[in-house]
């Protein structure tokens, strides 16, 4: 199992990410304020459950050493994880959102009433992680990590691996 490798690469993301850094390849931007959705099947060309093969094959995924691993071609907003061979994760900045609005620097009180069965799950005492809300729906999820203000991190796909992710932590590269 690439477990590791999970664990690494989504302590890369999450460095880059609380750096405000982000992952920024050189491809070319959309206009400001063109959001793109991310539903809880994936993106239009990267569904949940896609082989890394697969998405090389029909050039949708390339190794990029800047972004500490694979990205997403066309998506420069968003960072693919992947668990054995397989899209389990996709980790989402600005401008990435949700079908019913939801982004980064969304008020914590608007995540609740888009979805209100979401669970909250404290940051460990001492840490200087986020909060979290899992909004769960089936076997997939938003993770949406905040400060008590505004969502700072949105993280979607299969909910035990965003869980998973929330537990076990996210750190430096």
């Amino acid at each position: 199992m690439k477990l590791r490798q999970f664990g690494f690469i989504a302590a890369l993301l999450a460095a880059a990410s609380a750096a405000g850094s982000g992952v920024h390849p050189q491809w070319p931007a959309r206009p400001v304020g063109a959001a793109q959705v991310v539903s809880l099947e994936g993106l239009r060309n990267a569904e949940f459950g896609d082989t890394e093969a697969d998405l090389t094959r029909r050039g949708v995924l390339r190794a990029d050493e800047a972004a500490c691993g694979p990205a997403l071609v066309g998506h420069g907003s968003v960072s693919p994880i992947f668990v054995d061979d397989r899209l389990v994760l996709l980790w989402l900045d600005d401008p990435m959102s949700t079908p019913e609005g939801v982004s980064a620097g969304t008020p914590v009180g608007e995540v609740r009433a888009a979805y209100p069965g979401a669970v909250d799950l404290p940051a460990p005492r001492g840490s200087h992680r986020f909060a979290g809300l899992l909004a769960r729906d089936g076997d997939r999820a938003y993770l949406f990590l905040h400060d008590g203000v505004t969502v700072r991190e949105i993280i979607a796909g299969y909910a035990d691996w965003a869980r998973r992710l929330f537990d076990e932590g996210y750190g430096p590269c």
